[in-house]
């Protein structure tokens, strides 16, 4: 079992910044297998989607639509993967929620929500 809890949402005005993080907890060996993790949204009325994510090696994968203004990075040592949104637009808006694969599950955070105003 893996449990994520997600910080940091809020609002922010078109074209600022917002840092989100995701801390994982567990037994060690569920922590030890965590594979990918990473960021997924969903906005009103709309499928959750992929934002972005990081296998334990660093590598990475993001949306088309947040490429070149969110990063995400990780820090297997204290299970934990932020994402950092830059030049954040209105249709960034959504709950952002946090995604850990470990034994082959999948584990979900509770979500926070982003809010970015125009």
């Amino acid at each position: 079992q893996v449990q994520l809890v997600e910080s940091g949402g809020g609002l922010v005005q078109a074209g600022g910044s917002l840092g989100l993080s995701c801390a994982a907890s567990g037994s060690t060996l569920s922590l030890f297998s965590i594979k990918p993790m990473g960021w997924y949204r969903q906005a009103p009325g709309k499928q959750r989607e992929l934002v972005a994510t990081i296998t334990r090696g660093g590598g990475t994968n993001y949306a088309d639509s947040v490429k070149g203004r969110f990063t995400i990075s990780r820090d297997n040592a204290k299970n934990t993967v932020t994402l950092q949104m830059n030049s954040l637009k209105p249709e960034d808006t959504g709950v952002y929620y946090c995604n850990a694969l470990s034994h082959g599950l999948d584990y979900w955070g509770k979500g926070t929500l982003v809010t970015v105003s125009s």
